[in-house]
């Protein structure tokens, strides 16, 4: 299932919204951004208007050939870091997301989702598990690196696919801050960061993800449980959180296998 296109918004709404939220210009605008977002959804998990799918995500990949062209330009920042998996689940999480909550732009949401860790490719490397995952991970000068490549990734791709510059501002708006932001500046950067989690839950996510930190699926599935699950902001992220965690717990007998 196809997630409908949204148009983008007027060139001054949108020119407004990427100046308020990039962080590096204006934080105070930024913080006033998520404070609005707040404002909007006081009710956490935020509850959803539309339905919620939580059969497995294989069940419904990513709409075909529709961001194909944006996939083929990438394809080297596919490469790196298991963003080959990563990515095509977490963009297929995020049109079903898109679907819970038909209020947000969906076209932003899916192509910040698909753009979002392309930085990853452009950095060093080793750095990546060793400081992107220890300690106090959101002030890991490799994660602000990765941000900043990779909205460079998306200026560099998507004006020749025929998105404008509004739209590519808000993309990076999303991606620049996405792991070293506190908190959500809308609706949109929201689901893509819940996106982004949800991934983890399924059984591939877990496979790739636990190799990463060095643990058994049995440790790392106990850790998406009492980390990962409520960092989740969305009522539909949770759900299927929780339902993918049941099903990959069950198939790997984490139970038993610990």
């Amino acid at each position: 299932m196809t997630t409908p296109k949204t148009p983008v918004a007027d060139a001054g709404r949108a020119a407004g919204t990427a100046a308020a939220h990039r962080a590096d210009a204006n934080p105070a605008a930024v913080d006033s951004a998520t404070a609005d977002f707040a404002a909007a959804y006081p009710v956490r998990p935020v509850p959803a208007p539309g339905p919620v799918d939580t059969a497995p995500i294989a069940t419904t990949p990513a709409a075909l050939e529709e961001l194909d062209p944006l996939w083929r330009a990438v394809v080297h920042e596919t490469r790196t870091r298991g963003n080959d998996i990563h990515l095509p689940i977490s963009l297929a999480f995020a049109e079903r997301l898109c679907r819970a909550y038909p209020d947000a732009d969906a076209e932003l949401v899916r192509v910040a989702t698909l753009l979002h860790d392309t930085g990853w490719a452009h950095v060093d490397e080793s750095r990546i598990i060793s400081e992107g995952f220890a300690g106090d991970w959101r002030k890991a000068a490799i994660r602000y690196e990765h941000e900043k490549q990779g909205c460079d990734v998306a200026r560099r791709v998507l004006p020749g696919l025929g998105y404008s510059a509004e739209f590519v501002e808000r993309v990076c708006d999303i991606i620049d801050g996405h792991d070293t932001r506190p908190a959500a500046h809308s609706l949109e950067d929201a689901l893509m960061r819940d996106a982004d989690r949800l991934w983890r839950f399924d059984h591939a996510g877990i496979a790739l993800a636990s190799s990463w930190f060095g643990m058994d699926p049995a440790t790392y599935t106990d850790r998406l449980a009492t980390e990962i699950v409520p960092e989740l902001i969305t009522q539909a992220a949770h759900d299927m959180a929780v339902a993918d965690l049941a099903r990959s717990t069950a198939l790997l007998k984490t139970a038993v296998i610990r």
